[in-house]
């Protein structure tokens, strides 16, 4: 017995016309509350990272940049490569969907490490490019989760990334599409990689020293991600133009997390060393 929902319009509303969409405001939603806990967090007493309103409000402009330029340059490389050589112009068209978590992370680590290396330029902090990078990578670990909450939320009102048929209770079907029963794997992802996640990622931080090891969150949040990633790939259906990428099931998904679990664990082995 599946669970039959209406499907819910992809537009949120319209303004003189123009669509708002649920994506669009899971994304601001992400970028405002990160803003706000950002802003707690490097004004606790304690904090590794301290920024003054301006460059607060400079890091947010290059994270917000990194997450698009990287998100959608990652989706076009790993997941759709040929139809966007053949159709240049709809790399632009981000409207119509396609973000890849993994290619968003590397554009805010690259924006992370520029602004790092930007303010140690100019003598705004003083402990060196890479020891700042990572301590303000330490406290986005902590918030990344919200972000990916939301957005797994949008993907679920907008019927993406949809799971593998199922036939277990709580399988979803939607009004007027396929009638299989599937499991609601952004769902999945909401909880596991978001407020699971989130969690995890908050105790580490507030009862751990680990805080004090510049990349050891950051490395932990590689790797906790790549474990849920990789489990919630297990009910989610492979992307149409790739599929799975090996005869026992591999998924471009599984693939780029393997990748990431292995990066984090470096980083976070790094984290410990004295020098």
């Amino acid at each position: 017995m599946a669970i039959v929902l209406e499907p819910i319009s992809p537009v949120a509303f319209s303004v003189f016309g123009l669509g708002v969409r649920w994506y669009a405001l899971a994304y601001v939603a992400a970028f405002v509350v990160g803003y706000f806990m950002l802003r707690a967090f490097v004004r606790q007493p304690g904090s590794q990272v301290k920024l003054d309103k301006k460059q607060l409000d400079d890091l947010l402009t290059a994270i917000i940049l990194g997450v698009i330029l990287g998100g959608r340059l990652g989706y076009v490389l790993f997941y759709n490569l040929p139809f966007f050589l053949a159709h240049p112009l709809e790399i632009f068209a981000v409207w119509h969907g396609g973000m890849s978590f993994h290619g968003g992370l590397v554009g805010v680590i690259t924006a992370v490490f520029l602004f790092a290396w930007n303010r140690n330029r100019r003598g705004q902090f003083t402990g060196g490019t890479y020891k700042t990078a990572f301590n303000i990578l330490d406290i986005l670990a902590v918030i990344t989760p919200i972000g990916l909450f939301f957005g797994r939320i949008a993907n679920f009102i907008n019927m993406e990334v949809m799971g593998r048929p199922t036939s277990v209770p709580w399988g979803v079907v939607f009004v007027g599409g396929p009638e299989t029963p599937r499991h609601p794997s952004p769902l999945y992802e909401a909880a596991t990689e978001g407020i699971l996640l989130f969690i995890i990622m908050y105790c580490l931080y507030r009862f751990t020293g680990l805080r004090r090891h510049a990349g050891a969150l950051g490395g932990m949040l590689a790797m906790l991600y790549a474990v849920f990633r990789i489990f919630c790939e297990q009910f989610r259906a492979p992307d149409i133009q790739i599929g799975f990428l090996t005869s026992w099931g591999l998924t471009m998904g599984q693939l780029l997390s393997g990748i990431m679990f292995i990066a984090g664990a470096t980083i976070f082995a790094i984290a410990f060393r004295k020098k």
